[in-house]
């Protein structure tokens, strides 16, 4: 029987066919795959033709069917729907494609290719898009080692691989604790809370086999249990335990694992000549060097530290007005800011939620996407990884552009927060090619499925990195969609929060799940009123992550990792009530992979441009202006890293930005 990983695979718009692969069909179709591409590497590398853009480069950029599919269907349910064998697969593949990719930037003879393409550049009558991909394709080979020789070499690829296995025991770790830990509650301990709150209780039990409700490592669980909850003692344990993931002793404890991570990407950046790891990584990105983004990190972490310490002494006032002695704790602060919320904005979480119904939210965020870029989308009927995932076809005056799949709840086989992966990005070469493209959430499963606020945003935000590869207009998939900087890649995804907000999204799409009635204007006020709310809190257990991150890779490696996270928090003064919005031992992000190492300060770095870039709507037409909305799909949305970032930011607004309009957004700014 043909392996379908292998096959053509003859289904709708060309969707992987979920419904006829097992785990058992993975590890044999990867050999084959990575046979076939080393084969295709070899051939290039071997070509005995004079050395030119079209035999070096686009043969590099010419897709290996079988790698593709084979990479994209496992990297998405190892990320999505994980079990015991698919987390055994991804322990034993990710050091064989680290081995595999990295004998490519060590292939020599093929270096030698792609260095004679770039020596002659200047000969070549290229367009610009294809300079920008000789030029991105040049550097990762010298950033990759291919200059290397003896020794150095051959140390390189191994740390390559030493840091892929580390990556994926990191996950794994995480997901372990994130999985294996609830608690479960007495009918008493139910009291005070919500009903959303508690109905997500009763499903997070049904989900973990409980006999009742219990509370689980979910953000979209344990946010509103610490918010809602008088039980300060079970806030402490629930605490403690979210607190406590990938460093509770054991097989699953990350401390270690961290710090052999950032002593092998600091002997990776010597061996390529920098300073430090933080230099190496930074060199390619909007900030260029970790002193501009330390720059942007203490402009912000000023006025937000400010205004943290304020709101810490009003909520230790309520909390001791209620006869509770000692210092706010974490686990209390929560709790106390949604009370001080209630009485100052008159705004209920519970009243509110009724109106945030997730069917709803997509549908408003399909219609912005419509008013904006003529986007229309129609659900698809096909077989996807999990029933909770649903798929639409997305069209532009009747031609199809992409498919976008949906898979918005938690569970204990997907690994925690929210991200947008594409299992097939756009391209033209060496064919047009259409991207499938997916959201993946962990929203609390209800019936009917209600939104936090911050549930809201965090659709809006991976519905605008989904945009950013369904508008994807270029010829090269290697620079298609988000393979951008990654201090530019949120700024699609954060600007599009920014039309959660406008009041005429809200009146049409925030409905009461009960009584159909649409959001009342007094409660619309409300919320928009309390945008700013809380945000010393929120940009406090932000910036103090990328602070810590920055730290990390600046200098040597910490052989102790609490130890110097404990040190960079002393140093800028981090509230004794507010925790990291991702402590080390869990701050996937960082150590998971290099995507965001040194990099976690780049979802500041785009809202300096997504808060300018909403305002640029503001100052047009309004938040659908077509001619801003036009301009954005033009120079940023469809342009993929054709071009250097900082030039097409320019291009859309005329200028770069400065950090006022972001402090403005975040009610931050001097009055």
């Amino acid at each position: 029987m043909t392996n379908p990983l292998l096959a053509r695979w003859d289904t709708a718009f060309e969707i992987a066919p979920f419904d006829q692969i097992k785990d058992d069909d993975f590890a044999p179709a990867l050999d084959h795959a990575l046979a076939q591409h080393q084969a295709w590497i070899a051939q290039i590398a071997q070509n005995q033709e004079p050395a030119d853009f079209a035999n070096v480069i686009e043969a590099l950029e010419t897709p290996v069917p079988a790698l593709e599919q084979v990479l994209s269907v496992f990297f998405t349910v190892a990320g999505a729907d994980s079990n015991p064998a698919r987390e055994a697969l991804q322990r034993e593949f990710s050091p064989k494609l680290a081995a595999h990719f990295s004998t490519i930037t060590a292939n020599k003879a093929l270096y030698a290719r792609v260095k004679a393409v770039w020596d002659q550049r200047d000969s070549l009558d290229l367009t610009e898009e294809q300079a920008r991909v000789l030029m991105l394709t040049h550097r990762g080979f010298v950033r990759g080692g291919a200059a290397l020789e003896g020794e150095a070499d051959l140390r390189m690829q191994e740390i390559k691989g030493r840091l892929a296995v580390l990556g994926t025991d990191f996950t794994q770790n995480l997901l372990a604790d994130e999985r294996d830990w609830y608690m479960e509650l007495a009918e008493k301990d139910l009291e005070g809370l919500p009903e959303f709150v508690i109905d997500a209780a009763r499903a997070a039990g049904v989900e973990k086999g409980s006999a009742g409700p219990v509370v689980t490592l979910s953000r979209s669980l344990i946010t509103p249990f610490l918010q809602f909850s008088p039980r300060r003692d079970l806030r402490q344990k629930a605490f403690a335990a979210f607190a406590a993931r990938g460093a509770n002793g054991g097989a699953s404890d990350n401390r270690e694992i961290a710090a052999e991570i950032l002593a092998l990407r600091a002997e990776r950046a010597a061996l390529l000549g920098y300073d430090s790891f933080a230099d190496y990584k930074l060199e390619t990105e909007m900030a260029k060097t970790p002193a501009a983004v330390r720059a942007l990190l203490m402009e912000v972490w000023q006025p937000a530290v400010a205004q943290a310490n304020r709101d810490a002494e009003h909520l230790a006032q309520m909390m001791h007005e209620e006869g509770i002695n000692g210092d706010l704790e974490p686990w209390d602060w929560r709790y106390y800011a949604e009370k001080r919320r209630k009485a100052e904005h008159d705004l209920d979480e519970a009243e509110l939620k009724p109106y945030l119904q997730l069917d709803r939210m997509i549908e408003a965020s399909f219609a912005c996407a419509n008013r904006l870029f003529g986007l229309e989308f129609k659900p698809l009927d096909v077989p996807l990884y999990h029933a909770d995932c649903r798929a639409w076809e997305v069209t532009r005056a009747g031609k199809h552009l992409a498919v976008f799949i949906g898979d918005y709840f938690a569970r204990g086989s997907k690994r925690s927060g929210a991200w947008c992966s594409a299992m097939r990005s756009q391209a033209n070469f060496p064919k047009p090619t259409s991207p499938v493209v997916i959201n993946v959430c962990n929203f609390a499963k209800s019936d009917p499925a209600l939104l936090s606020w911050d549930d809201a945003r965090t659709l809006f935000h991976e519905f605008g990195h989904a945009l950013h590869q369904m508008l994807s207009n270029v010829s090269y998939e290697s620079i298609s969609g988000t393979s951008v900087a990654r201090d530019f890649v949120e700024l699609p995804s954060q600007l599009y929060e920014h039309w959660l907000e406008v009041p005429e999204v809200l009146s049409e799409f925030a409905i009461h799940a009960e009584t159909g009635a649409p959001m009342p204007a007094d409660l619309l006020k409300k919320v928009l009123g309390a945008a700013t709310f809380d945000m010393g809190f929120q940009t406090v257990e932000y910036v103090a992550s990328a602070l810590v991150d920055l730290a990390f890779h600046e200098g040597s490696a910490p052989t102790d990792v609490m130890a110097k996270q404990a040190e960079v928090l002393a140093e800028i003064g981090m509230p004794q009530a507010i925790v990291m919005r991702h402590a080390t031992p869990q701050f996937a992000h960082v150590f998971s992979g290099d995507g965001y190492s040194s990099g976690y300060y780049s979802y500041m770095w785009s809202e300096v441009m997504d808060a300018d870039a909403f305002a640029a709507f503001e100052e047009a037409g309004g938040a659908f202006d077509p001619e801003r909305a036009k301009a954005l799909e033009a120079h940023i949305l469809s342009t993929g890293g054709s071009k250097d970032p900082a030039e097409l930011y320019t291009a859309f607004r005329g200028r770069l930005p400065g950090v006022e309009a972001l402090l403005k957004g975040r009610g931050l700014a001097a009055e």
